[in-house]
């Protein structure tokens, strides 16, 4: 095993003489015995080249050939950006190539967003842009001056063909890759369509900055995505949804009239100035995932295993990356099947963050028009924001007036950060943005909460939260989801709760804390989740009633569809709780329609399959959640808010589709529903969500910006500069964490001391003053850097 070390260079390898020229090394062998690698590469893009002259430096005495279809004077599209992280992979791996990238690159600082006639400009960005011919040249030359083969206007042999012939064949074809497509079986693609058109063109001048124009058409809206890449050339991506592209006559094959409209269309932007085509055309952006990488020998790389949409400018990035992290790992690894599987490995990871933060770029540019009543600085801010790797902090450090101007927009008071604002929903006023989530403790006793729920609840009182939620207390016992389950449906259980609510008033003034009431359905009935989530008990089950008689999973007990009778009783039980919980001292009640339990079943088509007036069309499957929030509204003091907790996708198809969740929204909205907490899954058993950082947050956005309806966000949201971030782009009225409030109960409290903020939003309890600030810690040496890994051969 060779000593691992940075990516982006590579250990010298060990001299060997040339193996005999006809001699064949078994396909799946590293440079191993007497010869070095026999490498095959599909594809001359910059992946390609690079992977060949990486491969190539490393270890002369490797025999690479890459085939490139189309001359080597051919390519498509105008300007590649690269980031500073990538050309430092490029620098390290390979400084021949990096001086060369870097003699002509154009580089700047600004984006400009115009919209409704207004410029706003933010700064300190630092864009590294160049022709993409001019970099294929680059590439043609590092590629020839270290003896790779290169075969242009050339098809590659049949990619079964050169697997045998070769020891690596380096699929980099692209996202039409025949190799892929050749191997389907083994690599398992998966191709995604979307819902825009966009056109790659260019202008015979340099913008100044990356700009983003957006025009309000006749036939709806269109978006310029604009950046130098010369000293007299930029590159310029007209983009619109499908429907749009239609209705505007884009659909008709004149290439000519295309480019000559798009230069009127945003005129503003080009000075006048015309357009250029270099066989252009509308196209639609395809996101590809492989299951897999590598199959034998076979590896892809670059478009050809992934795809990250444009607006987030990652093709090429990607693609260099993959070539970087190959090279290393064919270096590291002992032998061919270790190296790639330790390139996919590594990379994988990194391209599911990538294609995660493309995918919200996408679909933001997508849902383009429901933000355009924002504010102007607001719109901006949210645009910049969009993919959610760009934050309120990070864009605060690299132009700290911008984000005060949108601050101030916004309604911040002077040095106060956007998740410290308060919010009014009816007669209570949250003195900040942070909601404590609600989070089963499965630690009550026929349903009523203990000195558990004291602590639990108290200590996150004390943390600083604008607002502390109950786990979901259930309204009778046959609603709850285990025996350990908390619930309001006797007086006692009142009364212990309103121990609770007295301690926070008292002890947390300016702390609201809320209820969420809710029944289990056919989630019922089942172990505490340490001894076997959503796993029935050994003994003592209770019966389980439901929507529909479906069990939650297989070995779950099925349930008993409700009778009309049935759904009034239960009803009643919502309205009576919530009394109870009017007494108890709540200051707000959320209705639990989320995640599969009993007001959920109802809601979704995959557990509503009822055929009577409360199953069918979304508007029927309404029907019995409206009315327990009626009665439940009804019971509620009127100067006291309540919210809904919803599912806005079930994860699973044939489920609740975005439009039903927005509609569903607009529903309890009207109905009196003063903010709507926007969860997604946990409805079915087989979901597949897709997880990652603040990933349920799109939905939420949606919500509030269609539906017209103060949310709340929930989802892996960890850190402050989250929350700073969804508020004041607009996406969110609240966020409700989860686990960083188990992790540290004072999360609200050290948020604000890590920000400087000292203020009404913030304030620290009498006996806590004095750890308001970071204790300083003793002395910390910095991180060791990896080893680099140095080139074992003159370049050439």
């Amino acid at each position: 095993m060779r000593t691992s070390g940075a990516r982006g260079t590579a250990r010298p390898a060990t001299t060997h003489p040339h193996p005999h020229p006809h001699s064949h090394p078994h396909p799946h062998s590293q440079d191993e015995g007497n010869h070095a690698l026999h490498v095959a590469i599909i594809g001359g893009g910059p992946g390609g080249l690079y992977t060949a002259a990486l491969l190539k430096r490393l270890d002369p005495r490797r025999r690479i050939t890459v085939w490139e279809r189309n001359p080597a004077d051919v390519t498509f599209g105008f300007g590649v950006v690269l980031s500073d992280e990538t050309l430092g992979g490029i620098e390290h791996a390979d400084p021949v190539v990096f001086e060369a990238l870097e003699r002509h690159f154009v580089r700047w600082d600004d984006i400009d967003i115009v919209h409704r006639g207004t410029r706003h400009t933010s700064g300190g960005h630092r864009f590294a842009a160049l022709g993409r011919r001019r970099l294929l040249e680059i590439l043609h030359d590092r590629c020839r001056a270290l003896g790779v083969e290169l075969r242009f206007g050339t098809e590659a042999p049949p990619p079964d063909r050169l697997a045998g012939t070769h020891d690596l064949v380096v699929a980099a074809d692209g996202v039409h890759s025949a190799t892929r497509e050749s191997y389907a079986e083994a690599f398992g693609p998966r191709l995604t369509g979307h819902r825009c058109r966009y056109i790659w063109l260019a202008a015979d001048f340099a913008l100044d900055a990356f700009r983003f124009e957006i025009a309000e058409t006749e036939h709806g809206v269109m978006q310029l995505h604009g950046y130098p890449y010369a000293a007299d050339a930029s590159t310029v991506i007209v983009e619109m949804r499908e429907e749009v592209w239609r209705a505007a006559g884009f659909d008709a094959p004149d290439e000519r009239d295309s480019v000559a409209r798009c230069a009127k269309i945003f005129t503003d932007t080009l000075g006048g100035r015309p357009l250029k085509s270099n066989k252009s055309a509308w196209t639609t952006f395809r996101t590809v995932v492989n299951d897999r990488w590598s199959h034998g020998n076979v590896v892809l790389l670059g478009d050809a295993a992934h795809t990250a949409h444009f607006s987030i400018g990652s093709g090429t990035k990607l693609a260099v990356e993959d070539a970087l992290a190959l090279a290393a790992c064919l270096e590291e690894q002992p032998a061919l099947p270790e190296a790639l599987a330790a390139y996919e490995a590594e990379r994988r990871p990194v391209v599911a963050s990538t294609q995660r933060a493309a995918r919200a770029s996408l679909e933001w540019f997508e849902d383009l028009s429901r933000y355009l009543d924002l504010p102007p600085r607001r719109f901006a801010f949210n645009l910049l924001t969009r993919s959610r790797r760009v934050t309120h902090e990070n864009l605060r450090l690299r132009d700290a007036r911008f984000t005060e101007s949108v601050e101030r927009e916004f309604g911040c008071p002077p040095g106060t950060p956007p998740m410290f604002t308060p919010l009014r929903l009816r007669g209570l006023t949250l003195r900040n943005r942070v909601v404590v989530s609600p989070m089963d403790m499965y630690s009550a006793t026929d349903g009523v909460p203990g000195d558990f729920h004291l602590v639990h609840l108290g200590a996150r009182a004390l943390g600083g939260a604008g607002l502390v939620m109950t786990e979901m207390v259930c309204v009778s016992a046959e609603g709850r989801i285990t025996p350990g389950c908390a619930g309001l449906y006797t007086g006692r259980q009142g009364e212990a709760w309103r121990r609770i609510t007295d301690f926070v008033h008292a002890q947390a003034p300016g702390t609201a804390i809320g209820v969420q009431l809710g029944h289990s359905g056919r989630k019922g009935s089942t172990r505490l989740m340490w001894e076997g989530i959503d796993e029935p008990l050994p003994d003592g089950n209770w019966p389980l009633v439901a929507a529909s008689p479906l069990p939650y999973k297989p070995g779950s007990q099925i349930p008993r569809a409700l009778s009309r009778a049935q759904l009034t009783d239960i009803r009643e039980q919502f309205a009576a709780a919530a009394g109870r919980a009017a007494r108890a001292g709540f200051d707000l009640l959320e209705l639990h329609c989320a995640h599969g339990y009993l007001l959920s079943g109802f809601l979704s088509p995959l557990t509503n399959l009822r055929t009577d007036a409360y199953g069918g069309s979304p508007e029927k499957r309404l029907r019995f959640p409206l009315e327990v929030f009626d009665a439940v509204r009804a019971v509620w003091p009127q100067e006291r808010p309540m919210t809904v907790r919803i599912s806005a996708t079930d994860w699973a198809e044939g489920g609740t589709s975005g439009d039903e969740a927005v509609a569903i929204a607009r529903a309890f909205a009207a109905h009196g529903a003063d903010a709507v907490d926007v969860s997604t899954g946990q409805v079915v058993a087989d979901e597949r969500p897709e997880y990652g950082r603040s990933y349920q947050t799109p939905y939420a956005d949606r919500v509030r910006n269609e539906a017209g309806v103060p949310v709340i966000a929930v989802g892996a949201i960890s850190s402050w500069d989250d929350v700073n971030s969804l508020i004041l782009a607009g996406r969110a009225d609240l966020c409700a964490l989860a686990r960083p409030h188990l992790y540290d109960p004072h999360w609200t409290l050290h948020a604000a001391a890590e920000q400087g903020y000292e203020g009404p939003g913030a304030v620290w309890p009498t006996p806590y003053r004095a750890g308001s600030r970071r204790p300083v810690t003793g002395r910390a040496d910095g991180p060791r850097p990896r080893l680099t890994l140095r080139g074992g051969h003159q370049d050439v």
